[in-house]
């Protein structure tokens, strides 16, 4: 139950004395970026602005660039593309494509998710936007449109290029655009193994190293340069909860693996999820000027969960914010207010308030009592101030 205290024009809601400061995630990374997409809920943020090299995790773009193709009817699963000698040409991971080839779209999601293709990188580009250069053109203003302000591509594979940068924010904004906007396609990130044509025998597996350890992982995406290091855009469901994670800078495969597992089971093991506020619940009320009610109820349309610390699960500060009173007549279920929710070491909750009834304009007798009271009580003030 809430204890309120009312305070100018503002409630605050304190549902516990606070509790030490959460120690936050200590991670070896650069830079690191986790993210709750069940609740919405920023966990860890490492210099998750800094613009970086992402090397094949930018691959991500290029595939959330086909997926949308393949959602707007440009492109089937089936549809094939041409393999240009640029294409070929390319070093790195690759599919060992030739220009006799014609793979399909489906065979180039699994060359560029489990064999990190730079070839089959190429090959989509030219293939949905006839050069790499205009397809990069494209990614960029994508990146633009989705919020991802700290990005800018060169290519299409994540080739090292002073040009091409991401933070870890970003990745995780399009990690998380791939899993809940793309769940048709999502699949294919947990594919252990794919050998195009018995072709490169020893890179037809998934580099992923949480796929199969049974904690979850299911996605989406490692990334390795001398520049950037070791690095995992990585997703894992347990019960009724989904995290985006995302780091980079790691000094070998195997110190990835691990702070990759690590992160997973920090933040699975370290967070509870806790309804604070069930719908249609009250949690405030306004004044109301001339109306047929004094007062208007202020309640969440929808049930309200956070993700909390395990050690602070009963310390939550919120704060309900409006200009009032509020003028009749009040519509049922009218926006009328905001509640704040503040945890240590975790960013703001906001939740709007709605009314909890209508709230009609009052008659012409109770208004002109109510203009009585408000000018008696002037004359009151205006008379002890004389005193």
């Amino acid at each position: 139950m809430f204890h309120v205290t009312r305070l100018v024009g503002a409630l605050v809601i304190v549902l516990a004395a606070a509790l030490p400061a959460r120690a936050e995630f200590d991670t070896r990374a650069s830079a690191a970026y986790v993210y709750d997409v069940t609740i919405g809920t920023e966990l860890l943020d490492k210099n998750a602005d800094v613009p970086l090299p992402p090397a094949s995790m930018s691959k991500l773009m290029t595939l959330n660039m086909l997926f949308e193709a393949l959602r707007d009817g440009r492109v089937s699963m089936d549809t094939r593309f041409g393999v240009s000698t640029r294409a070929k040409e390319m070093g790195g991971s690759t599919m060992f494509l030739n220009e006799r080839d014609r793979p399909t779209v489906e065979e180039l999601i699994q060359g560029i998710i489990v064999q990190s293709g730079n070839d089959a990188c190429v090959v989509v580009a030219e293939g949905l936007a006839g050069s790499e250069e205009a397809f990069a053109r494209l990614m960029n203003q994508r990146a633009e449109d989705l919020g991802m302000d700290q990005s800018t591509f060169a290519n299409a594979s994540g080739w090292p290029d002073p040009n091409h940068r991401m933070s870890m924010r970003d990745l995780g904004i399009l990690a998380t655009r791939l899993i809940t906007e793309f769940p048709e396609y999502y699949g294919y990130f947990a594919q252990e193994e794919f050998g195009f044509d018995g072709r490169a025998p020893q890179n037809r597996f998934n580099r992923n190293p949480l796929l199969g350890l049974g904690i979850g992982a299911d996605g989406l995406k490692t990334g390795h340069t001398s520049e950037a290091g070791y690095g995992l855009v990585g997703s894992a469901s347990q019960g009724d909860r989904r995290i985006v994670f995302v780091i980079t800078g790691l000094e070998s495969e195997e110190a990835r693996a691990d702070e990759a597992e690590r992160i997973v089971n920090w933040a699975f093991r370290q967070f509870v999820e806790k309804t604070v506020i069930e719908p249609g619940e009250q949690v405030a009320v306004a004044d109301v000027w001339l109306g047929n009610a004094r007062e208007v109820g202020l309640v969440a349309p929808d049930k309200v969960s956070l993700l909390v610390p395990a050690l602070q699960q009963d310390a939550i500060e919120a704060e309900v914010t409006y200009t009032g009173p509020f003028d009749a007549p009040i519509a049922e279920g009218q926006e009328l207010a905001e509640l704040v929710i503040r945890l240590d070491g975790l960013p703001d909750t906001r939740v709007p308030l709605v009314a909890d009834r209508a709230v009609a304009k009052a008659g012409f007798v109770p208004r002109l009592r109510t203009a009585a009271e408000v000018l008696l009580a002037q004359w009151i003030g205006e008379v002890r101030a004389l005193q």
